[in-house]
């Protein structure tokens, strides 16, 4: 069985937030089994176009994507909350092995179980060409940039 991942629904303001930067942090490890540990053993997902259950398919499916989007970086921030669900909105910069950066930008719904762990995750995602010099991100969040006040920029 998985360790709980507090915090625990039913979230306030302070938790989602806790919640959000907890899974920036570990998406920004492109480390798919530690990414992997936050979700149900049964998670669904639906990524883009594709649908996943269970950790085995998400980690082959982080795994595919970061042999992919090659020196990922992403910023999440919280658009909402209920007792157990989390809405975020997000933006990674990343480039392809030709070397072609983009800024991807997208949304997720987010719901857990009691124990914390994410048990459904649906995400739409948009692609969009930059030039290098563009990138705004080169690393995760330093400690200056963590907690409120410090949201994406939408363009």
């Amino acid at each position: 069985m998985t360790e709980p991942r507090p915090p625990f629904p039913p979230f306030d303001r302070t938790s989602a937030l806790t919640k959000v930067q907890a899974a920036e942090d570990a998406w920004n490890s492109r480390d798919p089994h530690r990414v992997s540990l936050a979700y149900t053993e049964d998670s669904v997902w639906r990524n883009r176009e594709e649908f996943l259950t269970g950790r085995a398919e998400i980690i082959a499916f982080l795994t595919r994507k970061w042999e992919r989007e090659l020196d990922y970086v992403l910023r999440k921030s919280l658009w909402g909350y209920t007792d157990d669900r989390i809405a975020v909105r997000f933006q990674y910069e990343w480039h392809d092995a030709g070397g072609r950066w983009f800024r991807s930008y997208g949304n997720e719904l987010w719901e857990f179980d009691e124990r914390g762990l994410m048990r459904r995750r649906e995400a739409s995602t948009n692609d969009v060409p930059i030039a290098e010099a563009d990138r705004r991100w080169h690393g995760p969040r330093g400690d200056d940039e963590r907690g409120p006040g410090h949201d994406i920029p939408l363009r």
